[in-house]
């Protein structure tokens, strides 16, 4: 067996080779549909299926990133295979003329139209460097290549947080990416023995009588070679006709009037927008994309809708995290006429629209990551005064961590509402909510201890007090696990990754071994 790869060894290395591109092609065309709304119209065709079969759906951008790091392995693989491949082909013209690899690479002159070679480099003089940049597979998959490194580096999260732009336009490279992608192959330098010459110059009966071909007394002709046809476009075309058809789609969608109603400045640098628009229908949870053509004309942004869907109209509430939303928020600051236009796409299912599908719901939210909770807690009210017996959730814990008490402001109304609604209804059970403050100091935890008996809490105006420091999460879901034992409970973040790793791992903790009993099921926000 050892034996036999040695001597085989490129055979193995060309197997490969061809394997890799092919899973390549499929998953570099299949990277560019799975997004957005495709997500949020597959998550609707199978929201008859349990949750087991929906849950992988909300992992799209995990799977996103799964693909592209596997295109990046495959083409490493691609290019030293090639590399190699280029070598051995330079390594031929200059080897010994009576070697078969020499006469091999001497093909094209036995052949009057000059189209039957099987080695792209023509002459001795020819070197790998000029081969890779003239020709048509050279540098289309040098582009390729390129194109491919700035769209994996300019992804990762600290760019994407703090340079969006750059992550935004580097990964519109991937146009350039797919159109080199289906030319990459028309230079045919992946040849194979044409069936003609397979009849007349069969390799196992003329390799050892090389010497002797084309001649009188010899039954073996001069073997013809022609490139294999490109095929990329096979891989690409459905992906790219149903990548067009949702381009479209977005477009005309972008292009309805959005009007609106209402401009709310909020603490904290956070701008509150209440809009309407022909057909909206929203469920709780989702988010939109917007653009704002004075800002720039290329850029859409997603936000997470606030409003709840029994709502008249829909909301966004802004937060100033960056060059965009800065100039966005300044926009709408203005006192002079007139108002920004805004386009917006959506809306885009999320995981918080299995919310209500549990029995127990925790949400947890960080800093201005509370916005999903908002359109949760706002229809919650409204299903209670409308008294929706449907409502399967019966108890919701809700955590909202935030550095400054500002953060807070905004959100004050609604709770205030869903306290009050919840003591006239007899359902003070129902809601469950604790408010953190991580970034405090001295004075404001002296001046909460010295209030701390007052009826509301001296910071939020609210029955219940706020908290200083972390939640002990440990504890919280001990406490809901003893509360709850038989029931399946809905464990739903928005916010950062290591708060994420915390909750996961407890879901796995405190989940019971008897499916029976106690299970919690995590669910996390992915933009």
């Amino acid at each position: 067996m050892a034996s036999w790869v040695v001597h085989h060894w490129f055979s193995i290395l060309f197997l490969v080779v061809w394997l890799g591109l092919n899973i390549y092609l499929f998953v570099s065309a299949f990277l560019n549909f799975e997004k957005n709304e495709k997500y949020y119209y597959t998550r609707e065709i199978l929201g008859f299926c349990n949750r087991t079969l929906r849950k992988p759906l909300d992992y799209n951008l995990t799977f996103h990133k799964l693909v592209a790091y596997m295109i990046s392995i495959f083409t490493i693989i691609h290019i030293i295979a090639h590399l190699f491949n280029f070598e051995r082909y330079s390594g031929s013209q200059q080897g010994p003329n009576g070697s078969l690899a020499f006469v091999l690479s001497s093909l094209s002159h036995h052949d009057k139209q000059g189209n039957s070679w099987l080695n792209p480099f023509q002459s001795p003089d020819v070197t790998v460097m000029y081969m890779t940049f003239t020709s048509i597979a050279g540098l289309t998959g040098v582009i390729i290549t390129l194109a491919l490194i700035l769209m994996v580096t300019s992804a990762t999260e600290f760019i994407r947080r703090n340079y969006f732009e750059l992550f935004w336009y580097t990964h519109h490279l991937f146009v350039i990416y797919i159109i080199c992608l289906v030319i990459h192959g028309i230079g045919g330098i992946v040849r194979g023995q044409t069936e003609e010459s397979l009849v007349d110059s069969h390799p196992s009966e003329c390799a050892e009588s090389f010497q002797k071909w084309g001649e009188n007394n010899s039954n073996c002709k001069h073997p013809r070679f022609e490139g294999h046809p490109p095929e990329s476009w096979k891989w690409i075309i459905a992906p790219f006709i149903l990548y067009v058809f949702e381009k479209f789609l977005r477009f005309c969608r972008s292009q309805q009037k959005v009007v609106i109603t209402k401009v709310v400045m909020h603490p904290s640098k956070v701008l509150e927008l209440q809009m309407l628009k022909h057909g909206f229908s929203m469920e709780v949870g989702q988010y939109i994309f917007v653009n704002c053509p004075s800002i720039s004309f290329l850029e859409w942004h997603p936000f997470t809708l606030t409003s709840a869907p029994e709502q008249d109209f829909f909301s966004i509430h802004v937060r100033a995290t960056g060059d965009w939303t800065e100039n966005f928020i300044r926009a709408f600051e203005q006192q002079y006429p007139p108002m920004p236009r805004i386009k917006v796409d959506g809306p885009f299912g999320t995981v918080s629209e299995d919310v209500f599908q549990y029995e127990v719901a925790v949400m947890v939210g960080a800093g201005i990551g509370v916005t999903p909770f908002a359109s949760i807690l706002k229809s919650i009210w409204y299903k209670f005064q409308h008294e929706d017996h449907k409502l399967k959730t019966q108890k919701i814990y809700f955590y909202w961590i935030c550095r400054e008490t500002g953060a807070f402001a905004w959100f004050n109304d609604l709770l205030t509402s869903l306290e009050q609604e919840m003591e006239e209804l007899g359902k003070v059970d129902f809601l469950n909510y604790r408010l953190f403050l991580t970034g405090w100091d001295n004075n404001i935890a002296g001046h909460a201890a010295l209030n701390f008996d007052k009826a509301t809490d001296i910071l939020t105006g609210l029955k219940q007090k706020t908290f200083f420091g972390r939640p002990m999460w440990d504890n919280e879901f001990s406490t809901i696990a003893t509360a709850h034992p038989k029931s399946a409970v809905g464990v739903f973040l928005c916010g950062p990754r290591t708060l994420a790793k915390s909750l996961r791992k407890c879901c796995h903790q405190f989940s019971s071994v008897d499916p029976r009993k106690v299970q919690f099921y995590f669910n996390k926000e992915n933009f």
